[in-house]
């Protein structure tokens, strides 16, 4: 069975791996946008608490999850959860 990777997107809160389209810098118009369009559909997560967004991530369900933590940060996460080895027994 295969195992589900999580990514951790700051404050205690995960994305699962697999279902992530693509982490996106949010200062570009393209990327204010796209949160106002999920916003006013039901399909933003606000995962910052309160701080400064600093990142954009998109899932294959049209679900756009904001992170207080760098896009740099969460590409290494990703990285590194993807070079992980799988906890298979022997």
């Amino acid at each position: 069975m295969l195992e589900e990777r999580l990514i951790n997107i700051g404050f205690g809160n995960y994305v699962l791996a697999k279902r992530i389209v693509g982490v996106f810098n949010p200062a570009s118009s393209p990327m204010k946008r796209l949160r106002e369009d999920a916003r006013a559909e039901g399909r933003l997560v606000d995962a910052t608490q309160g701080r400064k967004t600093r990142s954009i991530l998109v899932t294959d369900s049209h679900h756009v999850f904001l992170s207080s933590i760098q896009t740099e940060t969460v590409r290494a996460r990703f990285v590194q959860e993807a070079e992980a080895p799988c906890d298979a027994k022997d």
